[in-house]
């Protein structure tokens, strides 16, 4: 009863927008002629979501090929919350954009920075987790590369993952440093402690959960205070309707605690 009290003002406020809504677009009649994402996914009984399946802790196939993950949990909660199967469809970093243009999938998940190059092709959910580029290391060799002008130096190699915004990211900042890419961002941490370079840039969630998988190997720099900051949501082909049912499902999880349930399974 008390959730429900909670809820009660996040309704009225979805109604809202759904009637302003219907108003821009003709009213009720212009409407019920349009078929929705989320009709479609409702009749269809499947959601399909996007997963790079390299990114921990949000999206990764362990050892047997099995894809677990934050976003994994989150992907099932919001299929469950439609009635439907969850479908995990398996993009990258490149080909994320052409994929989320050729209807591949309902939503990607997994990580996904907020840019507004992409917010120009789709449309992101709210914020779901906040985040920034710093570099992660050789433990003891922090004090090297605390800053983007000791990064940028010739004789550095810095390791990237190539088509997100890691890449693009050392490519606005980076001009005397060499740029390794590799191709495989599952194994690109292995590279890392191999040596095939000397640090890597990216989010500071993603440096903590590397650092805890090989700990006294690699170490983050300053993941409390990142170079930049950006915010990571969910996004979707541009479809207002069901971006208003994922932020929905994104209040009510937060009302019920079940997300912050997820982030404590996963988050180091």
């Amino acid at each position: 009863m008390i959730l429900e009290c909670l809820q009660c003002p996040i309704r009225l406020a979805l109604g809202l927008f759904v009637y302003v809504l219907l108003a821009a677009l003709g009213g009720p009649a212009a409407y019920a002629e349009t078929t929705t994402r989320l009709d479609a996914i409702v009749a269809g009984r499947t959601l399909r979501v996007g997963l790079t399946e390299d990114y921990r802790p949000f999206s990764f196939a362990d050892a047997s090929g099995k894809v677990e993950g934050l976003d994994v949990d989150m992907a099932m909660s919001l299929a469950q919350s439609l009635g439907v199967k969850l479908d995990i469809v398996k993009t990258s970093w490149s080909a994320l954009k052409s994929d989320l243009e050729a209807n591949s999938f309902d939503i990607a998940m997994g990580g996904i920075t907020i840019t507004l190059d992409r917010q120009k092709v789709g449309m992101f959910s709210n914020p779901v987790f906040s985040s920034g580029k710093t570099p992660i290391t050789h433990c003891g060799d922090e004090p090297k590369y605390e800053t983007l002008a000791t990064i940028d130096q010739p004789g550095v190699h810095v390791i990237v993952n190539p088509g997100g915004t890691n890449e693009r990211f050392d490519r606005a900042h980076l001009r005397k440093a060499t740029i390794v890419q590799w191709s495989d961002n599952a194994t690109i941490f292995d590279a890392l402690v191999e040596g095939k370079a000397d640090l890597m840039i990216t989010d500071a969630v993603e440096t903590r959960v590397q650092a805890k998988l090989h700990p006294g190997v690699l170490c983050p720099v300053h993941p409390d205070a990142p170079f930049d900051h950006s915010e990571l949501a969910y996004w979707m082909p541009p479809d207002p309707i069901f971006a208003a049912y994922v932020n929905q499902w994104l209040n009510l999880l937060d009302l019920s605690g079940e997300r912050q349930a997820i982030l404590a399974r996963w988050m180091p």
